[in-house]
């Protein structure tokens, strides 16, 4: 049974009460003990009665009335600590009746009932097999005035056994909150007159208890003749809910239960986690935890002490990354591959290398961990040195080296990082990455921009959120990665990837299929294959390794979270320019160095591109589009950052042994292929190319007399021409692809623009093709569109220089395949019966 306030006065004036200890009373009478006169606070603390209501009334009215006329007469206490102060009296008849008192935060001590205070903590939560008791909730009101708003609010969380007080004012709340804690916040967002509810939110948001609270805003109920508002700016202001204005006790209730077996006890979880992260810091073995793809999350002190590295160069990072030790049998990964792939446990003895390059013996247990939807979401590696003398000698090494490497490699990391959004060169190269996108997927912003030359960041125009768009329509794009060994020539790739390439030199050449056995690492295996294939490293008088240094290092800087623009796309521009430049008419009229510099222009053409188009970045106002005056935004970035990459460091620069005039005619070229890829010139570079390259060709083949300069090598101006063409089409050749290629790349480029519909919205920004709006959207119109517009002309005067009757079979055929959509008012990629 719940008992009557004991009241009190403190030092600064401020009533508060304490529940009286001897909750054996069953009428306790309230006492009040006189201080020096001060104004209140403006906080107003409510303790919660927990006992329930009688059955058949109702808790509202006559239970206000009684407390309104106990404050109405806060003077009339005894002296002492003996007589009982007049608005006592009603609380102390009856241990149900609710009871509010005014009070400093740091002096108010508010307690439900003994009943109410066992059934609350009594409630336990698991997180895996861990028990937590969760203590009772505590609700913090925020109103300016008493109203039947709040009070339904009060009555809800005497009904629920929550903990509540009751702020008046802004400065009152925020001390209140930072004295207790509250896990839920319900401010009055009603009214601007009393205070900013919005401005009140910030400030407790500004505080680091506020990091696991639920803030809830109460609103006003929308007129029927006003539109609905949006809930962005309370989001933005720190808010995590809306409640529309409803005094009904069970509303009020019903929304704040919701809150508690939801947000609340999520973060009460993730607080818990803390304590499971402090064993693991601690514990002795090495322990490895990595997604699902085997991107590396976490590791404990004991593993960067094993392994010399610190933890910062490991996170985000993929195993396959890190160098290997020669010394393990070449078929030990993947076996490790197909036992945890499929659930089980592996334990064994493995090599590893240390970051100095030693190899060490491991005892290793691999666990997978199952989450949501009966998948694996991580995998837990628990390792120990076997006891071998080498091992010895190396532990020893470990300890003796300890000291030095905590110093000087946390100061070599911090130099390193400074610049947070940019691959860091020197460490994928010199290590041996497989280049996937693993700093992509911890800063999925473009700002990897230009630090040796230019300083600018992108890190204030609101793309660090763009990333995390994907829409994968294959179904082989989701594999987990593996620990896949990187070759270190063509002739080191795994015989399941080389199969695949034997056919890459066919315009059949499925790229989702390379994608999928490579782990979304493409370029690198492609490129391998088509650089070798065309003498590219015999012309830049430059080693496979570093060839496959560079390719990895450009492949690091494609977001594989972009659904279209990724690294896929750039190998799939660069099979179709080899494919191009194996056409006859092609190979004669343009120099080695004019393929090489084109092969390169495909490699690179999109690297860290953000997912979002050029005019959203100029309306955006980022930084990109202000550094680059709002022309060729994207394409300026690729080339100048493409460079960057490739100079920073010798053991991928693929340029270090040509000379400087080669190097400039070759890099000139690379830039204006890359340039021309920017779609606001397309029709001029179409129309160039017809009345240069076909007009004069056709005029030769029919005997005209016309004076026109015939195509050839010999003409630098029509190499040019013949280059940009080339890049263009490969850019574009998605609806010249076969059916099922062109179908998964229309999916993934309308995803992506959808996205970037989305986020237009969300920014409030000028919407850029309203058309790619996720909900209204034809695919098939828009495919339709874009190959009338774009590509039919385009690839008519390509197909006339180039010869490529099979692509231009290809393009009818899936023009007539998404018209027969259209035609059926069809608006996906295929007919339902199809998918």
């Amino acid at each position: 049974m719940g008992c009557a306030p004991s009241i009190h006065v403190s030092q600064s004036g401020v009533i508060y009460c304490r529940d009286a200890d001897e909750a054996g009373s069953p009428r306790r009478t309230s006492r009040v003990a006189r201080g020096p006169a001060a104004p209140l606070h403006g906080l107003l603390v409510q303790t919660d009665a927990a006992d329930a209501a009688p059955p058949g009334r109702a808790p509202g009215a006559p239970r206000t009335a009684r407390v309104r006329r106990a404050r109405a007469e806060p003077g009339g206490g005894g002296g002492g600590g003996g007589g009982g102060a007049a608005p006592a009296a009603p609380a102390a008849t009856t241990c149900r009746g609710r009871r509010r008192h005014c009070c400093s935060s740091a002096e108010a001590e508010t307690q439900t009932s003994c009943a109410s205070v066992q059934q609350v903590s009594s409630a336990e939560v698991r997180i895996g097999p861990m028990r937590l008791t969760q203590d009772p909730i505590q609700v913090l009101l925020i109103f300016a005035k008493e109203d039947s708003q709040s009070d339904g609010f009060w009555w809800a969380c005497d009904r629920a056994g929550y903990r509540c007080n009751i702020a008046r004012t802004p400065e009152s709340a925020l001390e209140c909150f930072l004295d207790k804690h509250h896990e839920i916040i319900v401010i009055d967002h009603r009214q601007t007159q009393n205070f900013d509810a919005e401005a009140v939110c910030r400030s407790i948001r500004a505080t680091n208890p506020s990091e696991h609270t639920v803030i809830l805003a109460v609103v006003s109920q929308a007129s029927g003749d006003r539109e609905e508002t949006s809930v962005l700016p309370l989001l933005h202001a720190g808010f995590n809910r809306r409640f529309m204005e409803n005094s009904s006790i069970i509303a009020c209730y019903n929304e704040l239960i919701q809150i508690e077996h939801g947000e609340v006890r999520s973060q009460f979880k993730l607080r818990a986690c803390n304590s499971v992260f402090t064993a693991l810091d601690h514990c002795h073995e090495a322990i490895e935890i990595t997604s699902d793809d085997h991107v590396i999350q976490y590791v404990n002190p004991a593993f960067e002490r094993m392994m010399g590295y610190h933890k910062g160069e490991l996170l985000g990072k993929e195993l396959a990354e890190l160098p290997k030790s020669d010394k393990n049998r070449a078929d030990l990964l993947d076996t490790i591959n197909t036992c945890i792939k499929k659930g089980k446990e592996w334990q064994g003895v493995y090599y590893a290398r240390r970051k100095s390059g030693d190899s060490i013996q491991q005892h290793v247990k691999i666990t997978p961990v199952i989450g949501q939807g009966g998948k694996i979401r991580h995998f837990v590696s628990l390792k120990k040195l076997c006891c071998t003398t080498d091992n010895n000698k190396q532990l020893h090494k470990v300890h003796r080296d300890s000291a030095d490497n905590s110093q000087t490699e946390s100061h070599s990391f911090r130099y390193k990082n400074r610049r947070k959004e940019s691959i860091d060169v020197k460490s994928i190269s010199s290590r041996g990455s497989d280049a996937p996108s693993l700093q992509n997927r911890r800063y999925p912003s473009m700002a990897r921009i230009h630090s040796m030359t230019i300083e600018a960041p992108i890190t204030k125009d609101g793309l660090r959120r763009l990333s995390g768009n994907e829409y994968v329509f294959t179904k082989n794009v989701h594999q987990s990665h593996s620990h896949l060994a990187m070759p270190i020539t063509i002739n080191d790739v795994p015989p399941c990837i080389a199969q695949l390439l034997d056919n890459e030199e066919s315009w059949e050449f499925n790229i989702f299929e390379l994608e999928a056995v490579t782990h979304k690492r493409p370029l690198v295996y492609l490129g391998l294959k088509v650089f070798s294939r065309f003498g590219v490293c015999e012309f830049l008088h430059c080693s496979e390794t570093t060839l496959r240094a560079w390719l990895q290092v450009i492949e690091a800087n494609y977001h594989s979270s972009n659904a279209y623009h990724n690294s896929t796309h750039a190998a799939d521009v660069l099979h179709a320019t080899a494919f191009f430049l194996g056409k006859e008419r092609v190979k004669g009229s343009l120099d080695q160095l004019d393929e090489v510099a084109a092969l390169i222009a495909a490699t690179v053409h999109d690297v860290d591109h953000p997912g979002r188009t050029n005019s959203f970045l100029c309306n955006a106002g980022s930084e990109l589009a202000v550094l680059y005056n709002d022309t060729a935004v994207l394409e300026s970035h690729h080339t100048a950052l493409a460079f960057q990459l490739t100079v920073k460091d010798s053991k991928c620069n693929i340029f270090k042994n040509i000379d400087r005039n080669h190097y400039r005619t070759l890099r000139q070229a690379i830039i204006d292929m890359v340039l021309a890829t920017e779609m606001t010139k397309h029709f001029e570079h179409v129309n160039k190319f017809v009345n240069s390259i076909n007009k004069p060709m056709a005029a030769e083949i029919e005997g005209s007399d016309c004076e026109c300069n015939p195509t050839g090598k010999n003409f630098p101006e029509n190499q040019i021409l013949i280059k940009r063409m080339m890049i263009k089409c490969a850019d574009v050749a998605n609806p010249c692809r076969p059916l099922d290629l062109c179908i998964e790349w229309a999916g993934r480029i309308s995803e992506e623009y959808f996205a970037q519909t989305d986020e237009e919205k969300r920014q409030g920004l000028p919407v850029v093709m309203p058309v790619f709006d996720r909900n209204t959207c034809s695919i098939p119109k828009s495919q339709i569109s874009f190959i009338d517009y774009f590509i039919t002309d385009m690839f008519d005067a390509w197909d006339a220089f180039a010869h490529l009757p099979a692509l231009m079979q290809h393009l009818a055929d899936n023009y007539k395949h998404w018209k027969t959509l259209d035609d059926l008012k069809c608006k996906s990629l295929r007919l339902p019966s199809d998918s």
